[in-house]
C-alpha cells in the first residue's frame, strides 16, 4: 500500500475528508513513465487532431462592412426593443403594487372577521352585551385593529375549550380508580404542556399589547378579581389544589410549604419591583405646567418603563409555571392529576360564575336556574 493510500484509510478511520489525499491518488494513478499523454483516450486524440485540424485550415473573410441604413436600422429596432422591456419592467411593477395592495386588503377583512366572530361568541357565551360594556383596547384611536391582541383572543378562546376536555378526561380517568395508569399519565403530560403553551401565547400578547394584558379584559369578570400580573398569584394556585391531594407523605407536605414560602417570597419581589415601575411611570407622566420644553423627553422615558411591563408579565409567567413544574415533581402522577383536575375546575367554575352574572339581567329567573349549575365541573 502506497503511503498516499495509506494516509487516506488514516483520514477515513478519523472520518475526516481530506480532499488533497484523494487528488494525490488520483494524480498517480494517471502518471505513466511521468507524462499524462501517454495515457491520454481515442476521444482526447480525436479532440486534439480536431483542434489542429482547424488551427491549420485557412479562414477566409468574407463579411463587408454594414452600411449607413442598416446601422440606422439596428439602432432602431434595439431602441424599440429598450423601450418595450422598460414598459413590460413597468407593468410587472404595478402588477407586484396592486398585488399587495389586494393581499393587505383581504388580510385586513379577514382580522375584522374574526373579530366580529369573537365579539359574536362573547354575547352568546355572557348574555346580552351593551355596547359600553365591550372593552375595545384591541381598536387604536384610529379603529385600526391590533392584530396580535385579535388572534391572541380567538386562540385564548379555543385554548379554554381545550381546558375544558382535558378536565373532563382527567375527572374520568381518576374515576377509574387507577392511578399508575399509563393513560393519567399522559393526560398529565398533556395538562401541562397546555399551559406551557397558555404562557407562550401570553408572551406574543405582552409583545402585542401589554397594557391589554394587564388589565385582564381576555378573562372572564370574576377572574379578573384575582388577577396579578396577568394571571393568578402561584401561591394561591397552591391553596387551591394542595385541600384536595390524598395521601400525602410528611416529605411532600415539608416540600409544599416550602415551594410555597419560595412562591410568596418571589411574588412580593416582583409586586414591590412592579410598583416602584408604576411610580416611575407616573413620575416621568408629570408635567410642570410651567416648562412644556422636555415633553418629548418624558413621554420616551415613559415609554420605556411601559415596555418594561411585559418582562413583568414574563417573569411572572415563569414563576407560575415553574411552580406547577415543581408541583409536578414533588406529587406522584395520580396525585398531579388531581392537583390539576382541582385547578381546572376551579377556573372553569369563575367562567361560569362570570356568565351567570352577566346573564342575570337579560333573564332575573336564570340566576335562580344556574345557582345549581353554577359549581358544575365539565
Amino acid at each position: 500500500m502506497s503511503s498516499s493510500s495509506a494516509q487516506l484509510v488514516i483520514a477515513k478511520g478519523m472520518d475526516i475528508y481530506e480532499p488533497f489525499h484523494q487528488v494525490t491518488m488520483w494524480g498517480d494513478s494517471f502518471k505513466i513513465d511521468g507524462s499524462l499523454n501517454s495515457f491520454a483516450s481515442p476521444m482526447f486524440m480525436m479532440n486534439t487532431s480536431m483542434e489542429n485540424k482547424s488551427v491549420c485550415t485557412p479562414h477566409e473573410s468574407s463579411s463587408r462592412e454594414p452600411s449607413g441604413d442598416d446601422q440606422e436600422t439596428t439602432i432602431k429596432a434595439v431602441t424599440k426593443g429598450l423601450r418595450r422591456l422598460a414598459q413590460n419592467r413597468e407593468a410587472a411593477r404595478k402588477c407586484r403594487l396592486r398585488k399587495k395592495a389586494y393581499v393587505q386588503q383581504l388580510e385586513t377583512s379577514r382580522l375584522k372577521l374574526m373579530q366580529l366572530e369573537l365579539e359574536v361568541k362573547k354575547a352568546r357565551n355572557q348574555g346580552l352585551y351593551t355596547g359600553s360594556g365591550l372593552d375595545v383596547s384591541y381598536m387604536g384611536s384610529s379603529g385600526t385593529i391590533n392584530s396580535g391582541v385579535s388572534v391572541f383572543e380567538i386562540e385564548y378562546g379555543r385554548w379554554v375549550e381545550e381546558q375544558d376536555r382535558q378536565n373532563v378526561e382527567l375527572r374520568n380517568a381518576l374515576q377509574t380508580h387507577a392511578p399508575d395508569n399509563m393513560q393519567l399519565q399522559i393526560l398529565v403530560e398533556g395538562s401541562l404542556s397546555h399551559y406551557s403553551k397558555l404562557f407562550k401565547m401570553k408572551a406574543d400578547a405582552a409583545k402585542a399589547d401589554v397594557f391589554y394584558l394587564f388589565s385582564g379584559s381576555w378573562k372572564a369578570s370574576v377572574e379578573r378579581l384575582f388577577l396579578w400580573i396577568g394571571g393568578s398569584r402561584p401561591s394561591q394556585l397552591l391553596n387551591i389544589i394542595v385541600p384536595q391531594l390524598e395521601n400525602l407523605s410528611d416529605e411532600q407536605i415539608t416540600s409544599i410549604n416550602n415551594l410555597r414560602l419560595s412562591s410568596q417570597q418571589v411574588e412580593d419581589a416582583f409586586s414591590l419591583g412592579l410598583e416602584k415601575l408604576q411610580q416611575s411611570l407616573v413620575d416621568n407622566i408629570l408635567i410642570d405646567p410651567l416648562v412644556e420644553g422636555n415633553f418629548g423627553l418624558q413621554m420616551a422615558a415613559a415609554m420605556d418603563n411601559a415596555k418594561a411591563l411585559a418582562s413583568f408579565v414574563n417573569q411572572a409567567d415563569h414563576l407560575r409555571h415553574q411552580t406547577l413544574l415543581y408541583m409536578s415533581r414533588i406529587l406522584t402522577i395520580g396525585q398531579t392529576a388531581q392537583g390539576l383536575h382541582a385547578m381546572g375546575g376551579y377556573f372553569h367554575r369563575l367562567r361560569t360564575l362570570s356568565s351567570s352574572w352577566a346573564a342575570r339581567s337579560c333573564d332575573p329567573a336564570f340566576t335562580t336556574q344556574s345557582s345549581n349549575s353554577v359549581f358544575f365541573e365539565p
